[in-house]
């Protein structure tokens, strides 16, 4: 698999590899109390503002989410060997973060959909997972729109977890 890949473009959003320009949003994605309801409460800004680097998150499997120019948010897809599931540890597992501002307008289901997409492509045969707190009920929604399916339920960092699985693509030939 090459990295990072050209430009995911879907009707409305743009997925590509972190910019320089995207460090203030980066910052504002993980100060955001709102955002990190379920992910353990968010970072100090001034913590953060000496901590990410002047091109966040540049690595394989982490995309921006951009609509209009802007980054709203960020996706990863990782391979964990070492899940602390034993039904996650090695496949790929869809992570993602939009600003508040983001919510509610099916951004995130059209970003993961393509990112799906993708992994479908450069990953034939590949099974996702997908993990979130069950009182997150926005993810849990989503989850479910993207074709994931309980795996499991646990408790972990204080709040019971949702482990769902989304099958790989049916292949064309």
């Amino acid at each position: 698999m090459t990295w990072p890949p050209e430009p995911i473009r879907t009707g409305r959003l743009v997925l590509r590899e972190p910019e320089s320009r995207d460090r203030p949003a980066f910052l504002e994605l993980l100060a955001s109390p709102e955002v990190h309801t379920y992910l353990g409460g968010p970072r100090p800004r001034d913590e953060l503002a000496r901590e990410v680097p002047a091109t966040p998150q540049q690595y394989p499997g982490s995309f921006v989410v951009e609509r209009g120019g802007s980054m709203i948010g960020q996706l990863l897809l990782r391979r964990s060997p070492g899940h602390h599931r034993p039904a996650a540890a090695g496949k790929v597992d869809l992570g993602y973060l939009f600003l508040p501002s983001a919510w509610g307008r099916g951004f995130a289901t059209e970003a993961c959909a393509a990112a799906l997409g993708w992994v479908d492509g450069v990953l034939p045969g590949e099974p996702v997972v997908l993990t979130t707190q069950t009182a997150n009920t926005r993810s849990m929604r989503l989850a479910a729109r993207l074709g994931f399916t309980e795996v499991e339920r646990f408790e972990a960092w204080g709040a019971e977890q949702w482990l769902g699985m989304r099958p790989p693509a049916a292949s064309s030939g």
